[in-house]
Parts: structure tokens; sequence; C-alpha cells
């Protein structure tokens, strides 16, 4: 059985599609972080780091993104979600590597300051470079990474679920996505499929 803790609108959309791209079975788990259940006892025995996502398996507890989709991958290789060859497969994880460790960040300085510094001056001074540091990591991804229609070319991975979740704070953090052919036509191309429907539906609602 597995349990997916999420919470709307953060970087828990990509493993919600992933599972919902795989037809798997599981339970999710909404959190509320308003009320500070990320941070109570019981999530903390399963996720010390009281973030999300996390995914509770029959052989125990997974955090990160990176790993959590390579693992919805691998359970379910008849979904194709995951390049089957060495080379590629570390391609993608390359690549959600980049998502994670350096996208994510950049995106996490306009709201969430408070992980670098106390001083609420220094916490408003990291929101002045969110437009140009997400512009600038949106370009490498639209002229080194997205291969098209999909990160890999032709076949979906769950790369294109962690892509489009992030894509989606674009216009937030002040990055017209209009000026990005490749990844707006992604968006739109990842919109259009039913398990994504379904994961954002569920997830955003």
């Amino acid at each position: 059985m597995l349990t997916l803790y999420y919470s709307p609108h953060s970087c828990s959309l990509a493993p919600y599609i992933a599972l919902e791209e795989a037809g798997a079975t599981f339970t999710p788990y909404r959190m509320n972080f308003a009320a500070g259940e990320q941070n109570g006892d019981a999530f903390k025995k399963l996720n010390p780091k009281g973030r999300v996502p996390t995914l509770a398996t029959d052989h125990g507890v997974l955090s990160e993104n990176v790993a959590i989709l390579t693992y919805i991958a691998q359970i379910f290789p008849a979904a194709n979600l995951a390049p089957t060859d060495l080379f590629q497969l570390a391609q993608m994880q390359a690549f959600n590597a980049y998502l994670s460790s350096t996208v994510h960040p950049n995106h996490s300085h306009r709201g969430r300051g408070y992980r670098w510094s106390d001083d609420p001056a220094v916490q408003e001074a990291l929101k002045i470079k969110v437009p140009q540091n997400m512009r600038d990591c949106f370009t490498i991804i639209e002229n080194e990474y997205l291969k098209g229609p999909w990160v890999f070319g032709n076949q979906f991975t769950v790369a294109d679920a962690y892509l489009f979740t992030i894509t989606n704070w674009m216009e937030a953090d002040g990055v017209d996505i209009n000026t990005f052919p490749k990844i707006l036509a992604h968006r739109i191309a990842m919109n259009a499929r039913p398990a994504v429907a379904r994961a954002v539906s569920a997830h955003d609602s």
C-alpha cells in the first residue's frame, strides 16, 4: 500500500502525477500546513524533515522528489515512466536533481527566505533576484534539457511531471512563460493528459 503525503500547490504534485500516470492504487493524505501538521510528532516520525512529498510504502518511507519519482517509475515498469538505458536513466536523474537542488531553491527565496536568514531585511532582499534566477534556470531547461515534446523526446517520464510542477510557478516568480516556447508547449501538452488533469484536480483542490 502506498500513501502519498502532500500539500496543495507544492512540489508534491509531481509524484501525484506520476502515480496517476502509473495507474497506481494509493492513498493521498492532504497535510494541513496552515495548522502546522508537518511539525507534529506523528508526521515527524514519518519524515523528520517535516516536508512533502513523503511516500509511505510497504518497505518504509521515502522523501525527496528525486527518490520518490524514481521509485514510482521502477515499481510500475509497465507504465514506462523512466528510460531503461542506464545512461539515459542517469540523465533523467541529473535533470530531476537540477530541478530539486537549483530551480526549486531559487523559487523558494521568494516565499521562504526564513530558511536562509532570520533577518526580515535579508528575507526581502532574497526576493529581488528570484525572477532573474528563475529565468536563467528556464533558459537552460529550454535550450539544453527539453528535447520536446517531452523532456526526453518522445518518451514521457517522471521528469515531465516534475518539470510541469515547477513551471506552474513561473508567473508568480515573475517569469513570462511565453518567452519560452518549448516550455509553454510542454505545459499545454501536460494539461491535455487525463492523468495530469486528475492529479491537478485532486492535489490542488
